[in-house]
């Protein structure tokens, strides 16, 4: 693994459970804000998905987004996690991590 990518699975670890962030948000945590795409890659080699809860990585829209083992397990795991859902999209304003405010200063 690069180190971009372990940069990535070790933010991703710090999300605690019942929570959300963005491949954009953790984009920037990492250094580099403008690969939301490459975090998305990196998170798809992620070997340890129950160390590395890559399943609460969502787009910066509220959409759940992909996942490895496909859409509808990722959705499942975000409600075992008492993570609203509805019409596809998760509120952000309620599950994000961390806070707005607060991001900007990773």
């Amino acid at each position: 693994m690069t180190k971009f990518e372990q940069k990535v699975l070790k933010f991703c670890r710090k999300i605690p459970q019942g929570k959300v962030s963005t491949y954009k948000i953790l984009a920037q945590a990492v250094g580099r804000p403008k690969a939301a795409r490459a975090v998305g890659n990196a998170l798809n080699k992620n070997k340890m998905p129950i160390k590395v809860p890559c399943h609460r990585i969502v787009k910066s829209n509220g959409q759940v987004g992909g996942y490895v083992k496909g859409q509808n397990s990722k959705i499942k795991l975000l409600r075992n996690e008492l993570i609203k859902i509805k019409n596809g999209l998760i509120d952000l304003n309620s599950y994000l991590y961390p806070a707005p405010e607060k991001y900007k200063k990773l």
